[in-house]
């Protein structure tokens, strides 16, 4: 026993700090249905925009987390087929928003599917307020055969163009090919010109594009995707970062760059997936970072570099999630290396997508919750932040353990409180708390009979508040 209390002890003093954030729901007075998209305007209003994929609505509502004031942005449901991965997917704010009040949405045609991407314009004197009848539909791209893969991204690139990113077609190993046909839009990220429309189209084709010349569809930037569910780019590198969703078992994060064939259905990931008919490796482009589609891993939702000031120690970082664990991560890239990829947490529920407001602030779209990002950072001395007096958490007793410890704490006020406990990799292992308290002091009890030997982080929350202790499971 004593060669294992050594043992231990030492990987508990040699331990990093990890850094972990906080999920609290930002607008707990507003409740949503199949929310899968966040964003804002542009214009400085502070408003915050949220896409409804089922009932085919955009909300809009200040950046306020008390509010109730929530409108109807546009209702576009008699348009939009759903069932399945359809429905209203993607909104895009026009880079002149504030004089031209354009902005573009990305559907899935009421009928048969079709994957649509079409201009709207704000009402005159009524900002949260769309003209319904002021649709100009930009592109239509058939999709008739299955309901999955349809992508949905909008985004408008730091050089002014529209990009889109549209999936394969759907089933299950691209059976038609289409990801590596260049001749066809499915399965690729495009990049169209809608201010300069040209060639009988609602749009123009930028010229740096690969095809614009000829050799395939011109409004292709990048190809071979799968089904590029989300992706951005960073105000500041201008990197466009993309979440690939995997076959069956790999995921993957993408870095896009213009004319670059990201291996899908030869590829998934780094892995050989279908080579039949496939060129030399060295024609493709592999992803920066890849995880396993295993157990409750099952699907990437790509998200932002983060550029916020809320979390300091994420600025920089790339997070994006795992829809089915829920599963939270950071990523660097730097000089065209990857040099961290941490787990910072585990969401409340299913991730389907992030945003950002106008302070660039990160947000995590669930369902029926907009969760923001607050910074925590687990430490055996707690997260060094000043706490308000009169709240404390005390160091579990006994420490080491087995298989039972009790952990004091102290709230000032009557407030919403919950104790977890993680392991060193982030995942959250037990809820011992989740309740309101009145001003207090209380203990709880862990009992860890089921779980293995080791160092976990146990946190009190309360509010925007957190603090943070390690224990030692000895058995």
């Amino acid at each position: 026993m004593k060669k294992i209390i050594v043992s231990i002890l030492i990987i508990f003093s040699s331990l990093p700090v990890l850094s972990q954030v906080d999920f609290v729901n930002a607008f707990p007075n507003i409740s949503f249905s199949g929310a899968l998209f966040l964003t804002h305007a542009g214009d400085g209003t502070n408003r915050i925009f949220v896409v409804q994929q089922t009932n085919g609505l955009i909300r809009v509502f200040p950046n306020d987390s008390t509010t109730t004031n929530v409108q109807t942005f546009l209702n576009v449901s008699n348009l939009i087929l759903t069932g399945s991965e359809r429905g209203l997917l993607g909104l895009a704010f026009h880079p002149n928003y504030t004089s031209n009040r354009y902005f573009y949405i990305y559907y899935t045609r009421a009928g048969d599917g079709a994957l649509t991407i079409s201009r709207f314009t704000t009402q005159l004197g009524n900002p949260n307020k769309a003209d319904s009848l002021s649709e100009l539909v930009i592109l239509t791209v058939l999709h008739p055969t299955y309901s999955n893969h349809n992508g949905g991204n909008l985004m408008f690139g730091n050089d002014g163009y529209l990009y889109t990113g549209m999936g394969d077609g759907g089933s299950g190993g691209d059976p038609n090919n289409n990801a590596q046909n260049v001749n066809v839009m499915l399965g690729k990220i495009h990049r169209i010109d809608v201010n300069n429309p040209s060639g009988g189209n609602n749009y123009g084709i930028p010229p740096g594009n690969p095809f614009a010349g000829g050799g395939g569809r011109p409004e292709i930037f990048a190809w071979g995707v799968r089904n590029p569910w989300r992706f951005s780019q960073d105000p500041v590198s201008h990197t466009i970062y993309l979440g690939d969703v995997g076959q069956d078992a790999w995921e993957e994060v993408d870095t896009v760059a213009v004319g670059k064939n990201y291996g899908w259905r030869c590829y998934e990931g780094n892995h050989p997936y279908n080579t039949s008919g496939c060129g030399p490796i060295g024609n493709y482009t592999f992803p920066i970072a890849e995880y396993q589609n295993v157990g409750v891993d099952i699907s990437i939702t790509g998200g932002y570099v983060y550029r916020g000031s809320r979390v300091p120690w994420l600025v920089g970082r790339y997070v994006y999630a795992d829809y089915g664990s829920r599963k939270t991560w950071k990523l660097l890239l730097s000089g065209g290396i990857v040099s961290e990829i941490l787990q910072i947490g585990t969401a409340p529920a299913s991730v389907t997508s992030f945003g950002v407001d106008q302070n660039n602030e990160l947000y995590v779209v669930t369902p029926g919750a907009i969760y923001k990002l607050l910074n925590t950072v687990i430490g055996i001395n707690g997260n060094g932040n000043i706490l308000p007096e009169g709240f404390a958490l005390g160091q579990n007793y006994p420490n080491p353990f087995n298989p039972t410890t009790n952990i004091q704490y102290q709230v000032p006020n009557t407030s919403f409180v919950t104790l977890k406990v993680y392991n060193t990799a982030g995942m959250e292992i037990a809820t011992l708390l989740n309740e309101t308290k009145t001003a207090g002091n209380y203990s709880v009890e862990w009992n860890a009979v089921n779980d293995p030997s080791g160092v976990y982080f146990y946190r009190l929350t309360s509010g925007d508040i957190s603090i943070e202790k390690k224990m030692v499971l000895i058995k």
